[in-house]
Order: C-alpha cells, then sequence, then structure tokens
C-alpha cells in the first residue's frame, strides 16, 4: 500500500477548513509580497534617496561654516543657507555621540547607515523624538547641531499602509468566508441527506446553491425517488407472485387430488391443468420481464424511429392483432426514414410491445403513430376501449394494479404489469408515460414523451 504524501497529514480533512485554506492561502500570499515590496521601497530606497538629499544640505552648510573668517560670520551664511531648506542650525551646539533610535524603527538603520557613509564627520544621531532628527558633526568653531523635521528623510507613517492592507485583508477574507458558508452549507446538507439515506432514514432535503450543487442536490433527489420505487416494486412484486400464483397452484393441486388413479385423465381435465401451467408460466414471465427491464444496463445506440416503428406495427399484425400504423409526423412532413435518436432499442420495443397489447386486450381497434418534436419524440398509441378514468390514471402505472371495472377482461388477464413496465422505460430514458383521451378513436391514448 503506498504511503499517503507527508504534506497530507497536515492539510485540513473537512470541506470548511479546505475552503478557508483555499481562500486565506492566496491572500496571505498576495499581502506578504505587497508588504515585502513596500518595505524594500519606502523603508530603504525611498529612505536612503531624501537622507542622500538632506546629506547635500548638510554638507553644503558645514562647508560655508568651514569657510567662513569668523563665528559670526559662520552663523550668518549658516542661517541664510538652513532657513529655505527648512534647517535648524545651532553653533556651538550640543555635542551628541552615537546613535538614539527606537528598536522598532527600521527606516532609522537606513537614515543612520546613509548619513555616516555621506558625512564621515558625523558623530551622533538622535531619532527618538520620531517627528525631528538631530545630527550633529564637528566645526573648527565647536560642535555644530541640525535639526530638521524626521519626514525629510522617510516616509511619514508608513505603518499605515501596513495596517490598511491587513484591515482589508482581514475584511475581504470575513466577508468571503460568510459566502463561502453559504454555498458549502448545502453540499453539507446533501451529505447528511445521503448518509441517513444509507443507513435507512429519509431526511427532508431541498436543492439550494449554486446551479452546479442544485444539479447535484435534484440528481440525489432522482436517484433517492427511483430507489424508493425499485424498492417498492420489488416488494409488490414479492407479495404479487405469492398472490397471483396462489389461485392456479389452488386449481391444479384440486384437479390433481380429483383424479382417479385407477383411470386415465379426461381431456378436459388434462386440458385445464394444462392451462393452469400456462397461466401460471405468464404469470412468471411477466415477473421476470419486469423485474430484467430494471436490471439490464443496455447502453444507447442510435436509432431509425420510423423504421423501427414499421417494424413494430408488421410484427403486431402477423400476430392477427388489429393495428393500424398510424402518422410518423415531424413537423409539416413525415419522419424520414434517416432521423436516427440515441435509444435503447431493447428497452423500448418491451415498452411500445407492452402498450398495443393493453390497447389491442381492450379495444376493437389500435393504432400506433409518432411525433417528432425539435425537442422531444412522442410514441403514441391508441385504441377504441373504455378508456382509463382521469381520476385513476396515476393509479393505472402501479405495478400489479387492474383497473378491472374500467378496462374489458374478457380478452385475457394480465398481472398489471405492462403499463408499469413501459413507464420504467420512458423513466429509463429520461421521459415519461402520460395518458390522454384518444383523439381519433375515441378510446385511450397512451404516449411515451422521450426528450432529443
Amino acid at each position: 500500500m503506498a504511503q499517503e504524501p507527508w504534506i497530507k497529514r497536515f492539510l485540513p480533512r473537512g470541506l470548511y477548513g479546505r475552503a478557508a485554506l483555499i481562500l486565506l492561502l492566496p491572500v496571505l500570499s498576495v499581502t506578504l509580497v505587497v508588504t515585502v515590496t513596500f518595505l524594500q521601497r519606502h523603508f530603504d530606497r525611498v529612505t536612503r534617496q531624501m537622507t542622500t538629499s538632506i546629506a547635500s544640505e548638510l554638507a553644503l552648510i558645514s562647508a560655508r561654516i568651514e569657510a567662513a573668517p569668523d563665528l559670526a560670520a559662520a552663523r550668518a551664511d549658516a542661517e541664510a543657507l538652513a532657513r529655505p531648506l527648512g534647517l535648524t542650525v545651532m553653533l556651538p551646539g550640543e555635542a551628541l555621540s552615537g546613535i538614539d533610535r527606537d528598536f522598532f524603527d527600521f527606516s532609522g538603520l537606513a537614515v543612520v547607515s546613509e548619513l555616516r557613509r555621506l558625512l564621515p564627520a558625523v558623530t551622533g544621531i538622535d531619532l527618538a523624538p520620531r517627528n525631528s532628527v538631530t545630527v550633529s558633526m564637528p566645526s573648527r568653531f565647536g560642535p555644530l547641531e541640525f535639526v530638521f523635521e524626521r519626514n525629510r528623510v522617510s516616509a511619514s507613517n508608513p505603518h499605515q499602509l501596513l495596517v490598511l492592507m491587513l484591515a482589508t485583508s482581514l475584511l475581504t477574507s470575513g466577508i468571503a468566508f460568510i459566502f463561502l458558508r453559504n454555498q458549502l452549507r448545502p453540499i453539507r446538507r446533501l451529505a447528511r441527506a445521503a448518509e441517513g439515506f444509507g443507513r435507512g432514514r429519509n431526511l427532508p432535503f431541498r436543492p439550494a446553491g449554486a446551479t452546479e450543487v442544485r444539479a447535484a442536490g435534484t440528481a440525489f433527489l432522482d436517484m433517492r425517488a427511483r430507489i424508493e420505487r425499485q424498492i417498492e416494486q420489488r416488494t409488490l412484486m414479492l407479495s404479487g407472485v405469492s398472490h397471483d400464483l396462489r389461485t392456479p397452484l389452488t386449481r391444479l393441486r384440486l384437479g390433481l387430488t380429483m383424479l382417479d388413479p385407477d383411470e386415465p385423465p379426461e381431456p378436459a381435465e388434462i386440458e385445464a391443468m394444462i392451462r393452469d401451467v400456462d397461466d401460471m408460466g405468464q404469470l412468471l414471465d411477466s415477473f421476470l420481464t419486469f423485474a430484467r427491464d430494471a436490471s439490464e444496463a443496455e447502453p444507447a445506440r442510435p436509432l431509425a424511429i420510423a423504421p423501427f416503428l414499421r417494424s413494430l406495427a408488421e410484427d403486431s399484425q402477423r400476430a392477427g392483432q388489429a393495428l393500424q400504423l398510424g402518422a410518423l409526423s415531424e413537423g409539416e412532413g413525415s419522419i424520414p426514414d434517416s432521423t436516427e435518436i440515441p435509444l435503447r432499442e431493447t428497452l423500448l420495443r418491451r415498452a411500445v410491445v407492452n402498450l398495443i397489447n393493453n390497447a389491442v386486450r381492450y379495444g376493437e381497434q389500435a393504432e400506433l403513430g409518432a411525433t417528432l418534436g425539435p425537442r422531444s419524440l412522442v410514441i403514441w398509441v391508441e385504441d377504441d376501449g373504455p378508456g382509463i378514468p382521469e381520476d385513476r390514471r396515476a393509479e393505472a402505472l402501479r405495478p400489479f394494479t387492474r383497473l378491472d371495472p374500467a378496462r374489458n377482461q374478457d380478452r385475457g388477464q394480465g398481472v398489471g404489469l405492462g403499463l408499469s413496465i413501459a413507464a420504467d422505460a420512458a423513466r429509463a430514458h429520461g421521459g415519461q408515460l402520460r395518458f390522454a383521451d384518444a383523439l381519433r378513436l375515441g378510446g385511450l391514448r397512451a404516449e411515451i414523451v422521450l426528450p432529443r
């Protein structure tokens, strides 16, 4: 078994943690890059450039003082130069020694380094007042002291940009996390609903969130409904097997007990028992067909609609059924033989055959046709039978349901699976089976609506 990469041991396992990591990591990376760039430009380059400018002014005044004939002339020359430059000169002034700077004053390091490089004679620098800088250097008239504002050598309040950037990052991260939580909440609800369904509990769930999450939620609800329907159908099938087989088995047992062992059975008795065996075979075939439809995973392949329906009508007519092929219409014309749609042919054939069998069983005439539209294909079967009342059409789709008062049972009795098989086949194609009143024959019209 391959060993898990070491980095995965430190990554969050939950969806919230991973989403927060995806959200915060780029923000922190951008903040770090901007901070480093800011420190490099403002705490170093800009500070050194400004310090170079002020160092040139200090060197000029110091040179003029050194060239003055006496102290009074030196003071006058220094004052004349310093006033326009915004400098304060004291001669003689206080003799400073060493560097006085706050430990967190990072720009002060660049100021001190640049002043010492450009003015080697500097003896002391005082940066402690924060809003002013005092520089001391010797002269032939005594200690020379310069005082100027701190913003002459470094950017004013450089920390404000850092604070603003940090606050903005926190604010945007908080807002993004709130929106992200709202998007993740439907995923967690979907996970709880799926886990509960796996444990046999149906938790209430409504699709919400982004389009993709809604699509996943809708797919889950469809899957859950399909599984519940299959479980219900299998339960009904098991109960139907025991119920529908009991009658022919009872008749067959009774017929066998009444046979005289000393005399051969009458032909009528043999014929009755054969009919019972045939009935049981028909029942079992119907049950197996119903079970097989849901389990088969036939892939969809391009199917020519018009030839397919014509072959079904020909097969039905050869079997002696009163079925006519009706209109195969597409827009204003007929469906061309070359028109193909991806369909599961075996499953669809079984569904249409069941509709045809129902139509010819309960009516004198039946008609098969199709209507092809831009978005859907409708395959319909009409009959002239008694039809199904509108309030019982949903019930007719349930397995093992026989609407005896509404349908003619004189032509053979099924097990109530034909319409269920057709409905399952339509659902397997993403469509539906629906009922309406027949447009031409006056009975029932069954339609299989399939999306294109």
